[in-house]
């Protein structure tokens, strides 16, 4: 095996948090297969602390080229020319729309079998295997590659960042020569995905709010005031934001985010699987709900029935007195 190819995002110095998941699970699913990780990063001025630091997380060689950073087409010619000339057998890329159109440009100009969403990779007999949740997200399949290279594109935050490789990754520069097409596009501005002003993908806290809160004015009077308190952010199920009751940005669940906090307070959360698939990765999860019946008491790690408007309020100024104010 020739191993596993992985993209990593940068801006102003900083590695995107899902490119690091990917490099982490591709190291661990290299070292199932007796292979090795490596990695790309494309960008005008990528100094070689920054690319050899990849090693803390598991890549033991670094690719650079020259090339605009954060844009799709440059990624995708330099990875094709790095799989044909190298026979890599895998290209792995974290979740989010860069990593789908740079992950779909590869396999459309190789040839190379896809697989998107996908929430967990194994090795089975030497090769890996991707698990996509399908029909929405009730069942799991597995998902296998007949040829070379197979792609694989994480869902948000579904990889795991881990930094626990060992030493600096040995760094290559390589010359690529871009097609004109992919040269064409400039970079103009950068800001979150969806217009948010708070990410909360990269939040270590968050409350979530649900139809129970009631009313919009329920995350101001409620949800808000808990987050502030904890030094967190808001979230929201997809039926509050489609009422209007919170931005877009907020949303958790299939057709919206996918958050892994230290901690996820759940208000008048019913916990469908539509949501849960969104959250279930929280290091915690509390949630509070008057229906003794709601299906997310039945993953969550503490469970508080009862009447939220009562209960939040009084959980807020606790906290509060508990930091001094």
């Amino acid at each position: 095996m020739s191993g596993i190819l992985t993209y990593v995002l940068h801006y102003e110095g900083e590695f995107n948090k899902n490119s690091l998941g990917a490099v982490s699970e591709a190291a661990k699913r290299a070292k199932d297969v007796g292979a090795e990780a490596h990695a790309v990063v494309v960008g005008e001025e990528i100094s070689d602390d920054l690319a050899k630091s990849l090693g803390k997380y598991g890549a033991t060689k670094v690719w650079r080229a020259k090339g605009p950073e954060g844009l799709a087409q440059p990624v995708v010619d330099v990875m094709s020319k790095l799989i044909a000339d190298n026979d890599y057998d895998y290209a792995m890329f974290g979740g989010g729309l860069l990593g789908f159109e740079i992950g779909a440009g590869v396999a459309a100009r190789l040839g190379g079998g896809v697989t998107m969403e996908v929430t967990q990779v194994k090795a089975q007999d030497g090769k890996l295997v991707a698990e996509r949740p399908i029909l929405q997200d009730s069942q799991v399949v597995d998902v296998g590659y007949k040829g070379k290279p197979g792609i694989i594109i994480g869902r948000l935050n579904a990889f795991e960042v881990s930094d626990e490789g060992s030493g600096d990754a040995e760094v290559a520069d390589v010359d690529v020569e871009l097609s004109p097409w992919s040269t064409k596009a400039t970079m103009r501005t950068r800001g979150e995905q969806r217009g948010g002003d708070v990410n909360i993908e990269d939040a270590d806290l968050l409350v979530g709010g649900g139809r129970g809160l009631g009313k919009a004015e329920g995350f101001k009077e409620l949800a808000e005031p808990l987050a502030d308190a904890l030094g967190g952010a808001v979230a929201a199920t997809r039926a509050v934001v489609d009422a209007g009751w919170y931005p877009y940005a907020a949303q958790i669940g299939q057709t919206g985010k996918t958050v892994a906090p230290k901690l996820y307070l759940a208000l008048g959360i019913s916990g469908a699987i539509q949501h849960k698939v969104g959250m279930q990765s929280a290091e915690n999860i509390v949630a509070i709900n008057k229906d003794q019946n709601a299906p997310i008491f039945e993953f969550a790690d503490l469970g508080v029935v009862g009447d939220l408007h009562k209960i939040v309020p009084k959980l807020t100024e606790a906290i509060k007195a508990k930091k001094g104010g």
